[in-house]
């Protein structure tokens, strides 16, 4: 009987764990929170069939336009923080909300008012592995998706160093267990950019059309066998 107990109980946990949703952190600064990237990213999601394995999460929930044109985006969440740097992130906020949330898998696009502001692409880069380091700490199985900056035509060389830094620190920090994948969202030529900063339309669809399939992959790498090798 007791057997028989156990192995049911085993049957309803493992059934939980099959229809747990992986939760996504969309994670940046203004170049997350203000623009409709994630919309455009979930609508593809959704037209694969993949948002009900999936959730975004996070402490923010917008009403932008294209955040409330589908009922479900509507209610997904990120951590995408206008005027926020990625030092002040890595120090000061990013326990709380990784804790708060308990992400599988972390896409972010930091730097751009960091260098804005005058900051050492070094102390950028030095708040990343910061970052990773506090992911892993309430998640040792964390996926972490690193997108490269959106160019700034005012201020061009800082994001292209900063952009040239990226993939030999992920390589850096990259573990088997814990990947860091870097989503290289370039060619990104200034007609991209409505303003200056932010991106148009193109510069959305850009940023989704690298970023999906590697988050499609994902997705559905840790769906089937956990396997976190691209092929």
């Amino acid at each position: 009987m007791k057997t028989r107990r156990f192995l049911a109980e085993a049957c309803l946990i493992g059934t939980a764990f099959a229809q747990a949703k992986l939760k996504i952190m969309p994670l940046g600064d203004s170049l997350t929170e203000l623009t409709c990237w994630r919309a455009k990213l979930w609508s593809g999601l959704k037209a694969d069939n993949l948002t009900d394995r999936i959730e975004f999460v996070g402490s923010m929930n917008n009403t932008l336009e294209c955040d409330t044109a589908d009922e479900e985006f509507a209610k997904q969440h990120h951590e995408g923080h206008s005027g926020y740097l990625a030092i002040d992130i890595a120090y000061d906020h990013i326990e709380g909300w990784i804790n708060d949330t308990k992400p599988d898998i972390v896409t972010f696009m930091l730097g751009t008012d960091d260098i804005v502001r005058g900051r050492r692409l070094e102390d950028v880069v030095e708040a990343y592995t910061n970052m990773v380091e506090t992911m892993r700490k309430y998640n040792e199985y964390m996926k972490i998706i690193v997108n490269t900056v959106v160019p700034l035509p005012a201020n061009r060389e800082p994001v292209n160093n900063l952009n040239g830094m990226i993939p030999g620190w992920a390589q850096e920090q990259n573990k088997t267990e814990s990947p860091i994948y870097v989503n290289d969202i370039y060619p990104f030529p200034d007609t991209f950019l409505k303003d200056g900063i932010y991106p148009n339309d193109e510069g959305e669809e850009q940023i989704v059309g690298t970023l999906y399939p590697l988050l499609t992959w994902i997705i559905n790498s840790n769906t089937t066998n956990n396997d976190t090798t691209p092929s």
